[in-house]
């Protein structure tokens, strides 16, 4: 029966030959990882049943079967944060996969010097994300307080007919949520500029609604930073500076990490 072959990412084969690979479970359960050398890069992978994994079946349990997703998806992460801790790792996407080994060999050969340059700049240094939130009520009173644009809408309420006044205060209420979002974009982009002088890398990310979160207070930033292993240290001390210095006013940050290269490596099949 032909099997399918499951791409966990590539690492250099110097590193590969250097040091002790894992015994590691495979997508399936039951096989495991094994390394396939190509040139100057080592792909690890582990093998499938093709009639079990098929293309169909593959999408007809990721679109109809959430338990098997989320266990498989959970698998995938793991199994790559775990070599990551070992080698120098450009991780592949969940569900990658080639229909035979010379497959894989071709695609990876065709991709070798992007892989190698994506391979040196990745090697040393490490991914972290940054999730910047914020309560809205406790900044809202500061920029009501003190936005001068706020405090002239004000003014100019105070000298209108009490009939009129109604109306403008709701006006003034969208002003104070436009300020607010307006304050919130500045302040973020502000960290992330500071954070960025200390990184090699930064890529802003979509932020998450609090449905996904679980949180009462609103994602305002989320950014990844590929950050030299020696300057960790200080990039989380600056994190927990911000924290200390901003949480009265409603701020919160919260850094994860070191995670696989995701977002500073890819990989065209």
């Amino acid at each position: 029966m032909d099997g399918l072959i499951y791409l966990y990412g590539l690492i250099p084969t110097k590193e590969a030959s250097e040091r002790t690979f894992p015994s590691l479970k495979g997508f399936d359960g039951e096989g495991e990882l094994y390394a396939i050398p190509i040139g100057n890069i080592t792909a690890i992978v582990c093998n499938l049943d093709s009639e079990i994994y098929s293309e169909e079946s593959i999408k007809d349990k990721t679109n109809n079967d959430m338990e098997w997703l989320q266990e498989k998806a959970f698998h995938h992460h793991e199994t790559v944060l775990n070599l990551s801790k070992i080698f120098t790792i450009i991780p592949l996407k969940f569900c990658t996969l080639y229909i035979n080994q010379a497959s894989l060999e071709t695609a990876v050969l065709s991709n070798e010097a992007k892989m190698m340059d994506t391979l040196a700049l990745i090697t040393g240094n490490e991914e972290w994300n940054l999730k910047i939130y914020c309560d809205d009520q406790v900044l809202k009173e500061q920029v009501s307080l003190s936005n001068p644009a706020i405090e002239a809408k004000r003014a100019e309420i105070s000298q209108l007919p009490k009939g009129k006044q109604f109306f403008e205060k709701k006006k003034l209420d969208s002003l104070i949520e436009s300020e607010l979002e307006e304050e919130k974009n500045k302040v973020s982009e502000k960290i992330h500029a500071q954070l960025q002088q200390s990184a090699l890398k930064g890529n802003v990310k979509r932020t998450w609604s609090n449905n996904v979160t679980g949180r009462k207070d609103n994602m305002t930033w989320n950014c990844v930073y590929l950050i030299s292993t020696s300057n960790v240290e200080s990039f989380l001390e600056q994190i927990q500076q911000y924290e200390k210095d901003m949480k009265e006013t409603g701020w919160h940050f919260e850094a994860s990490g070191p995670w696989p290269a995701y977002h500073f490596s890819s990989f065209s099949k």
